[in-house]
């Protein structure tokens, strides 16, 4: 993923989203069930996800970065 500068930029753009609004609706955060039940997860690209781990109100934890195949 890093390799690609427009993905970087994305993830960037969609990170500071995360952080400013985490409910934004172009996110698509959302809780993960099943094996992942605890994580949290939200869009960067159509296909691009951020598995993360939320600490409090104001940390997480990123866990995960790549496609949805990758991370699911």
């Amino acid at each position: 993923m890093f390799s690609n500068k427009n993905l970087v930029a994305k993830f960037n753009s969609r990170l500071k989203l995360f952080i400013s609004n985490p409910k934004h609706p172009l996110l698509k955060n959302h809780g993960l069930v099943g094996r992942k039940q605890g994580l949290y997860s939200f869009s960067v690209t159509g296909d691009i996800r951020v598995v993360y781990r939320k600490i409090s109100d104001d940390e997480i934890i990123l866990i995960d970065i790549g496609t949805h195949n990758q991370v699911y």
